[in-house]
């Protein structure tokens, strides 16, 4: 019995791919869709992609081209091809703006672009990229039932950059450039004030202020000390317990030690 069904899936596999042969070497416009269809609903997305890219010209503006263009747009999704996906799902949903697949394309373009968004270490160019559209087709589609996908997404996104904007900053307090930790963590503050990375990003601004005030040249050390003072107040202001309590304090006595020297 099993060599029977094996010898079955054989005849159908052989005849598939006879049919995808005959399908490529065919000027039948109607052949080559056919098969592209078949090897599309049997999950063979690959064979379907190169038919449906022969096919394609003869379809533009005919009525049957929107079924067509959909399908090889999910193709190219399901073999991760997320570039061509996007682009090909974003010109589905500008052609096709009365098709009831719009919804579903704008959302699939948008998560191509989430989908290409790099580990946060490398250039985040994408990341913006992606944030970009997946807001604009929440915006677009505000009862969307992919809305709480894409929420997900744009949660996501921004936690990557704020990774990466986070890691820049604390790099310069790391190679002691305080002057640049300093700005880019004043920038970091407020540019995502609901940050996880909060009470470090206030630790080290003041981690940087302190270093800065301490090896300052004399003439600016007094306003420098009262800044790093100031930065103190602000991440105990934000979680009296903070971890860096301890290390946060020593350099608060340090630095009231050192103003002291300007009131005399």
């Amino acid at each position: 019995m099993n060599k029977i069904f094996s010898f079955f899936i054989i005849l159908v596999l052989f005849a598939s791919c006879n049919q995808y042969q005959k399908a490529l070497k065919s000027d039948d416009v109607a052949v080559k869709t056919e098969a592209a269809n078949k090897m599309y609903e049997t999950g063979k997305y690959l064979k379907a992609i190169r038919l449906y890219e022969q096919v394609a010209p003869a379809y533009k503006g005919k009525p049957q081209a929107e079924r067509l263009f959909y399908m090889y747009s999910k193709a190219l999704y399901n073999t991760k091809q997320y570039y061509l996906a996007g682009y090909q799902f974003e010109n589905f949903a500008a052609s096709y703006p009365k098709s009831e697949k719009r919804e579903e394309a704008s959302f699939l373009a948008a998560e191509c672009f989430y989908k290409l968004s790099p580990v946060y270490s490398l250039d985040q160019t994408d990341t913006e990229k992606a944030l970009e559209k997946v807001q604009k087709f929440i915006d677009t589609y505000p009862n969307s039932e992919y809305l709480p996908k894409a929420n997900v997404h744009v949660k996501e996104l921004r936690e990557k950059l704020e990774k990466k904007a986070f890691e820049i900053a604390k790099q310069y307090n790391s190679i002691s450039d305080f002057k640049g930790a300093l700005k880019a963590f004043e920038n970091f503050l407020a540019d995502y004030p609901g940050t996880p990375f909060k009470e470090q990003a206030l630790f080290y601004r003041l981690d940087s202020a302190y270093k800065l005030a301490i090896n300052s040249v004399e003439y600016k050390k007094e306003e420098r000390l009262a800044y790093a003072k100031s930065t103190y107040t602000n991440l105990i202001k934000f979680k009296s317990d903070t971890q860096y309590k301890a290390s946060a304090n020593d350099m608060l006595v340090t630095i009231e030690q050192e103003l002291k020297q300007f009131s005399k």
